[in-house]
């Protein structure tokens, strides 16, 4: 089998660095498989992405028919630029820690990621709009009364759903379903896939239950 590897390296504590991802990469790969090269980059602090390696690299997939070799898709999945470019391309992928995902798959994260973004920007500037029709003035320890209280619980609800670990696995689940999977035997995917539930943990049938 004959691979390009990609890499793509964040600035944030909690990612893979390169050195892991390519160790991931080198235990995956078999005696007979071949890697005709690889390509890094790295995210920039800002909300523009710079992709010229993937682009290359993808390039260079379809000039020799090559599979592209992601050792971490988690967080590019939520990249919709990245997405756009993977799925325009039409070139044969494989993510590590995510074997069964597929073109369907990973378009549903980002549409689920990019979707997310614009309604919480959307809830949060109608409700600071909100807070200045009444007169608050933001920002003031007084504010924190019962009633700041009592909707921090409810936003607190409401970060659960739209947990991110949640919201991977709801999408997940949903192909899952379609498929003709039971919760147990969806459970079951989630944990080889190295989902884990909005704490953290591994899933349960009830858990996917509630999720799909």
């Amino acid at each position: 089998m004959q691979y390009i590897t990609y890499y793509r390296v964040s600035t944030k504590k909690q990612d893979l660095g390169l050195e892991a991802q390519q160790t991931i990469i080198r235990n995956y790969l078999k005696d007979d498989d071949e890697v005709l090269a690889s390509y890094s980059e790295k995210e920039t602090g800002t909300k523009k992405r710079v992709q010229l390696e993937l682009e290359k690299a993808i390039e260079h997939c379809k000039q020799t028919g090559s599979t592209l070799l992601i050792a971490k898709l988690d967080r590019l999945a939520r990249n919709v630029s990245f997405i756009s470019t993977l799925m325009d391309s039409n070139v044969e992928f494989k993510a590590l820690d995510m074997p069964h995902a597929n073109k369907l798959t990973i378009h549903i994260f980002a549409a689920i990621a990019e979707h997310e973004a614009e309604l919480i920007s959307q809830r949060t500037k109608a409700a600071l709009q909100e807070l200045k029709k009444k007169g608050v003035v933001l920002g003031k320890p007084e504010n924190f009364n019962q009633v700041g209280r009592d909707k921090g619980v409810r936003t607190n609800k409401a970060k659960a759903s739209n947990n991110e670990n949640n919201r991977k696995a709801k999408a997940y689940i949903k192909s899952l379903l379609v498929q003709g999977l039971n919760h147990s035997q969806i459970a079951k995917e989630l944990n080889t896939n190295g989902f884990t539930t909005s704490r953290g943990k591994r899933f349960q049938a009830v858990q996917v239950q509630r999720l799909s």
